[in-house]
């Protein structure tokens, strides 16, 4: 039976180091997935790409029959989504990201939390355990 719980306790153990191992990955990939996103954005080919992307809507605008003034708004808007997309994500490359569970905890706190709770937890049943024998 000891040898039982010294196997689940090497177990769970197992699993905290695991999950220690894919927030460390997670963390250290993130930023760096942020910057290579931003720098697809910023890029000249992706300026060169929403140039023509907004030339071709202002032009199907256009042969739609839309009123010149309706059209360039409608391209400025157009535009305006693109470089409204890059700077979210600039700041989310400069700034901490914070994701939250909905009921505004920080997840990364949450998830911190919740592994201090469950290693209590483990260390109080093997207390206990160990009281037994």
């Amino acid at each position: 039976m000891s040898q039982e719980k010294e196997k689940k306790k090497e177990e769970k153990e197992e699993d905290v180091e695991e999950l220690k191992e894919v927030l460390s990955v997670v963390s250290k990939e993130v930023p760096s997935l942020i910057k290579s996103i931003i720098a697809s954005v910023f890029s000249e080919e992706a300026g060169r790409d929403m140039g023509k992307a907004a030339a071709a809507f202002y032009k199907e605008l256009k042969e739609a029959g839309m009123p010149e003034e309706t059209a360039v708004k409608m391209t400025e808007n157009y535009i305006s989504v693109f470089t409204s997309l890059g700077d979210i994500l600039k700041r989310a490359g400069k700034e901490k990201v914070v994701v939250t569970t909905g009921k505004g905890e920080d997840i990364g706190e949450e998830i911190s939390r919740k592994i201090k709770e469950k290693l209590a937890e483990k260390r109080e049943e093997e207390e206990e355990e160990e009281d037994e024998d």
